[in-house]
């Protein structure tokens, strides 16, 4: 069974509630329902943090421990090179997902930092991002 880490960076507890034009009306919450039934063969670990830090830690710990990690930093994307320093720590393998696509969005949305960390960042599908980088994960 493949060991798959999607973690979800800030605002990103707010899927549902937060700018629906933008991310859609569904939580994630329920939306990772959907995909675990969906993918049942593989063994889906979720964690969203607001902070940082916190996401550094776990990238850490899931990047020796699971086989893949699917990550959405949020705006940190965009800022944070110590994200991209913990992405390019670890052994596993790590696709970027945005649900929004980033470079029909502000000027300063259309770099990611942390894309250069990961073999794929993706981009304007939705929350159908995220299934398309699990099906692109398990099947090369």
């Amino acid at each position: 069974m493949e060991n798959i880490a999607i973690i979800n960076g800030p605002n990103l507890n707010l899927l549902g509630l937060r700018e629906p034009s933008v991310y859609g009306a569904e939580s994630f919450d329920s939306y990772l329902e959907r995909l675990r039934s969906k993918f049942q063969e593989l063994d889906l670990r979720f964690f969203q943090s607001n902070h940082e830090g916190q996401l550094i830690d776990y990238i850490q710990k899931a990047g020796f421990e699971m086989d893949a990690i699917l990550i959405n930093p949020g705006g940190l994307s965009h800022t944070s090179v110590s994200l991209a320093d913990a992405l390019n720590s670890v052994p596993c393998r790590k696709i970027e997902v945005h649900i929004s696509n980033i470079h029909a969005r502000e000027s300063f949305r259309r770099q990611t930092i942390t894309g250069s960390a990961c073999e794929a960042v993706l981009g304007g599908f939705g929350l159908k991002g995220y299934e398309m980088a699990l099906r692109f994960l398990t099947e090369s």
